[in-house]
């Protein structure tokens, strides 16, 4: 039996949903989201991208040549991105050396465990993390000031272009992996869309 990124999307949509659908995004919309939660979601999300680039390194050192350019284009936007959140931090006078928060910390050791894993299940939660934030920034529509940057820099067509190409190389590598492979690209799935749900959580919290 085959296994496709877009069978997992419509097998597990009420927990998909949970990730991209939170009310922290909606109140970035409506420009109501708390300072103190925004400032807490960008300081531990700066952290959690740290970790990221050096989960997309371990793919790249596994992956088929012919995967290469995609995910060498991801990294040269990671690049932009750490950099980009330096400027937004500054901005708002935040530090960035602070401890990651429990989510945060549990998020990225995740992501280093799947090192130990075949690459079509690491292709599967790269594919995974980055849909995450394309739909949970797009999904909304437009946002008010000084929200828009945010959500047009993941949910953007350039963005969405290269999402739609993680796909393509998840589901190529997934259509010959055995089935226990198709398994444990399935956990992945779910475990980074839960993942996200608490990442969006922790960070509303910040203001409870």
């Amino acid at each position: 039996m085959n296994l496709t990124c877009k069978q997992l999307l419509q097998n597990h949509t009420q927990t998909w949903h949970e990730a991209t659908v939170h009310t922290f995004i909606e109140q970035c919309k409506l420009g109501t989201i708390h300072p103190q939660q925004f400032n807490t979601w960008l300081v531990q999300d700066y952290l959690f991208v740290v970790d990221f680039t050096r989960m997309v390194g371990r793919v790249l050192a596994i992956a088929p040549p012919d995967h290469f350019d995609v995910i060498l284009a991801g990294l040269a936007a990671l690049k932009d991105e750490l950099n980009w959140f330096k400027e937004k931090a500054a901005q708002r006078e935040l530090n960035l050396d602070v401890a990651k928060q429990p989510t945060c910390i549990q998020y990225c050791e995740y992501m280093h465990t799947l090192a130990t894993m075949p690459y079509p299940v690491q292709a599967t939660a790269f594919w995974a993390i980055e849909l995450a934030y394309n739909q949970g920034w797009q999904l909304p529509g437009v946002m008010v000031e000084p929200y828009t940057e945010f959500a047009d820099r993941w949910g953007n067509a350039g963005f969405t272009e290269y999402v739609k190409l993680l796909e393509h190389q998840a589901d190529e590598v997934l259509q010959t992996a055995s089935e226990n492979v198709h398994q444990q690209a399935q956990e992945a799935f779910l475990r980074v869309a839960t993942f996200e749900k608490d990442f969006w959580q922790m960070a509303f919290n910040a203001a409870q």
